[in-house]
């Protein structure tokens, strides 16, 4: 599947390589706008929205192995022989299944928010509940859409994340097949290991364990802490951070 995207050129010509932007769950291509903004001053940027979310296509499938096919697909589409894949929460894991799929078209991985592990765990019902609650109510402003869902979420950062794929009365995700494909979208098929520098990236400071991720997996990804870009500098080249805000959506699995 060609997946729905917004291309933006270098400001600056260089051959850096182009940097793929992968949302999260329940997200969309606008979702690491402000990520876009900082790099495309040295670097082709290409944003896409995910299968079932946005504007892209809908499919009752929402594996990870389909979800990479999707983004070698859109690569094709756009001639890109080879680029830096940032992806974010579901998206770390789709980007993390390219590498399984076309090694050789992947420059760079950078991976927020997310391991490659199954976290078995449902940690998005409530959203799912407000999310639903607004569809039965027939609601067709983000004001009236807002309101419903704070019956059944305390966070406002959530419910402001979520608006943005109201539109015009409707929801721009597929929620049955959200929920229907979860345990898929929560879970991971492991692939080979990819030989190369991948950094991972957390909001907060905390060991793998602490994040649930399984001992025998810890060792074969980094330890994550914050981490912004350094403007100027590869996309590698990032500096541990402590406070400030998050530079990314409030959601992930």
């Amino acid at each position: 599947m060609k997946l729905n995207t917004r291309a933006q050129s270098a400001q600056s010509p260089n051959n850096n390589s182009p940097i793929v932007l992968v949302h999260g769950l329940f997200g969309s291509l606008d979702n690491l706008g402000i990520l876009a903004r900082d790099l495309v001053a040295d670097h082709d940027i290409l944003q896409v929205d995910m299968r079932n979310h946005g504007l892209s296509g809908r499919s009752p499938d929402m594996t990870y192995a389909a979800m990479a096919q999707d983004l070698l697909d859109t690569l094709d589409a756009h001639q890109l022989e080879k680029v830096t894949l940032v992806g974010h929460s579901m998206g770390g894991k789709a980007v993390m299944a390219l590498t399984a799929l076309a090694p050789e078209r992947i420059a760079g991985l950078v991976v927020v928010d997310v391991a490659p592990v199954d976290y078995d765990v449902r940690r998005h019902d409530e959203i799912f509940a407000a999310i639903n609650a607004v569809t039965e109510s027939g609601v067709s402003t983000r004001q009236q859409a807002a309101a419903v869902m704070r019956e059944h979420l305390d966070e406002e950062g959530v419910v402001q994340f979520l608006l943005k794929s109201f539109v015009d009365g409707q929801w721009r995700f597929n929620v049955p097949v959200l929920w229907d494909q979860y345990t898929h979208i929560v879970g991971w098929q492991p692939v080979p290991a990819w030989q190369h520098p991948c950094p991972l990236y957390y909001r907060r400071q905390f060991t793998l364990r602490d994040r649930g991720v399984p001992q025998r997996s810890a060792g074969a990804v980094p330890t994550g802490s914050r981490a912004r870009h350094r403007r100027g500098g590869p996309l590698g080249s990032c500096r541990k951070t402590g406070g400030g805000p998050a530079r990314y959506p409030p959601l992930s699995y």
